[in-house]
């Protein structure tokens, strides 16, 4: 059975993304690769300058390949072709949830690189349908979590939502904020990525 790797940021997400298969997807075999300094590289460079590294790390794959990174996830999907894999933004799904939940669209981002490319897949997935995508750096919340203080990250996110006016839907655009779902107020529907992604990965072509 071929394994579905999962390219990571960061560690916290290997055992959310197990946590999922275990629940969704019993006997599904998970690969995880953990690369912080791509985002490092993101947030610094932009999304653009990791394609030689993401090439170089994702050459060797014999199987689907899911990046769990909002930030360089576009940049990824891009190399499929030359790689000779399929490779899937996990945040794909939760974009197309999103366009068709209705027009009017925030997106709550802690780190300003995952924002351009979030704003790019939400137009992509709106296919020339009129969207109004709003965005907003929940200010404060990414340190938390670099502090390791992942609760208090939540916490903030969850704040940002509940003061979200006028949207049909609200779009967390890292799987790191997913746990702000459990804090939330808001009627407003919140969308993350991990499970979506997950059970999209899954179905790729060759996944286990």
């Amino acid at each position: 059975m071929t394994a579905l790797t999962l390219l990571h940021t960061s560690q916290v997400h290997v055992p959310v993304f197990d946590a999922l298969r275990d629940r969704n997807h019993p006997g599904a075999v998970l690969r995880h690769l953990v690369v912080p300094e791509l985002l490092d590289r993101a947030r610094a460079e932009g999304p653009g300058a990791v394609a030689p590294a993401l090439r170089e790390l994702l050459a060797g794959s014999d199987g689907p390949v899911l990046v769990t990174c909002s930030s360089i996830g576009g940049t990824a999907e891009g190399l499929a072709p030359e790689i000779g894999v399929p490779v899937l933004r996990a945040d794909r799904p939760m974009a197309a949830a999103a366009v068709r939940t209705g027009p009017r669209i925030v997106v709550l981002a802690t780190v300003e690189s995952t924002i351009a490319p979030t704003r790019e897949l939400l137009a992509e997935e709106a296919a020339g349908r009129p969207v109004e995508i709003r965005t907003h750096l929940v200010a404060g919340a990414w340190e938390r979590f670099e502090a390791g203080d992942v609760a208090g990250n939540h916490r903030l996110v969850a704040e940002a939502a509940d003061a979200v006016t006028d949207a049909d839907v609200i779009v967390l655009a890292q799987g790191s904020m997913a746990g702000a779902t459990e804090l939330v107020t808001t009627r407003t529907p919140v969308l993350t990525s991990q499970a979506s992604g997950l059970a999209a990965g899954l179905g790729l072509p060759g996944a286990g």
